[in-house]
């Protein structure tokens, strides 16, 4: 014999109540893209996969977000020549030279993040560096401690220096991207080279910017930034060709990279090494009144309100240093 259900007075059995559920739905709100499914459970569909998928990539892509920066590459001239303590030396005075500008410049970690690079360093500025800190302040004092320490060097040291400024990808392995690439071969490009072996001895420093940095920053001058004393070159080089700006802190103008240094002032032997799959000069436009015109491998002089020159004068000599007022105000940059 079967029961009956007990009946209420309306006639009906109460179900059984589940604390936190509804009319054995969970009262609790689905997550998007969840739907809503029997008692203590959520049934989650394609959408709510799709959901969480889309979520994981973009933590993915936030990661590996490229920072916008400032990168410098700085190389050793000659390196290859060195005996194994002779390099040992070159670095420990590269470190030492650079370092101490950065310093001076007020730049330091965690705004400065630097990678060995064997005969040179690789060093990353964060976004809150002014680049006209790096193209003023930075490199005077990079070429004064420069020179200072080649006084009592036995084997001097000439750095050229690569600077560019884009974004900067990081993960475990370190940092890249084109911007470090770029600011590395202008560093190291035969232009590069050939002027450096041109300049005297008492100008040991060539700096290469880019044409984006020499448009958004240095023609704009600043505190100890001189425009007027950059010469533009159009550079080969494997990604095609770039512009690019030469300076030898000193000298108002760098010297054409295939020129014979000053009798008894340069350590080069003439002219500057040829390119083979590097960097090749394909024109020197112009720099602020020098009216010097490059073209294949003819150098001509056109005066502009100016006494003639001869295009194979030799090399100037550096201009003395003068130390900065300390007092200065900085509103430049």
């Amino acid at each position: 014999m079967h029961g009956h259900p007990a009946r209420t007075e309306h006639g009906t059995t109460p179900p059984t109540e589940i604390p936190g559920c509804v009319n054995g739905y969970s009262a609790d709100p689905p997550a998007p893209g969840v739907s809503k499914g029997p008692a203590g459970r959520h049934n989650e569909g394609s959408a709510g996969r799709r959901d969480h998928s889309e979520e994981k990539d973009m933590e993915a892509e936030m990661e590996a977000e490229a920072e916008y920066g400032f990168v410098v590459s700085l190389d050793a001239q000659g390196s290859g020549l060195l005996s194994d303590s002779e390099k040992q030396d070159m670095r420990k005075r590269l470190y030492d030279v650079s370092g101490r500008a950065f310093e001076e410049a007020g730049i330091r970690a965690p705004r400065l993040y630097q990678e060995d690079r064997g005969d040179g360093i690789l060093s990353f500025l964060r976004p809150s560096v002014k680049p006209v800190r790096v193209v003023g302040t930075w490199l005077v004092h990079l070429n004064e401690n420069l020179r200072q320490s080649n006084t009592t060097a036995k084997v001097p040291l000439r750095l050229r220096a690569g600077l560019h400024v884009g974004p900067i990808a990081e993960d475990e392995h370190g940092r890249s991207g084109q911007a470090i690439d770029l600011a590395c071969r202008l560093g190291d490009c035969d232009i590069a080279k050939g002027i450096l072996k041109a300049a005297p001895e008492t100008s040991p420093l060539v700096v290469a910017v880019s044409g984006q940095l020499y448009d958004d920053v240095v023609q704009h001058g600043g505190r100890w930034v001189e425009p007027e004393h950059y010469g533009r070159y159009e550079v080969d080089l494997k990604e095609g060709r770039r512009t690019a700006w030469f300076m030898v802190p000193g000298l108002p103008q760098p010297p054409r990279p295939d020129a014979k240094p000053a009798a008894g002032t340069g350590t080069g032997t003439g002219a500057a090494p040829k390119a083979k799959g590097g960097a090749r000069v394909t024109n020197t436009a112009y720099s602020y009144g020098s009216g010097q015109i490059f073209q294949g491998e003819r150098f001509d002089t056109i005066n502009i309100n100016q006494p003639p020159s001869s295009a194979t004068s030799p090399s100037p000599q550096a201009a003395p240093f003068t130390p900065p007022d300390p007092a200065a105000p900085d509103g430049a940059e």
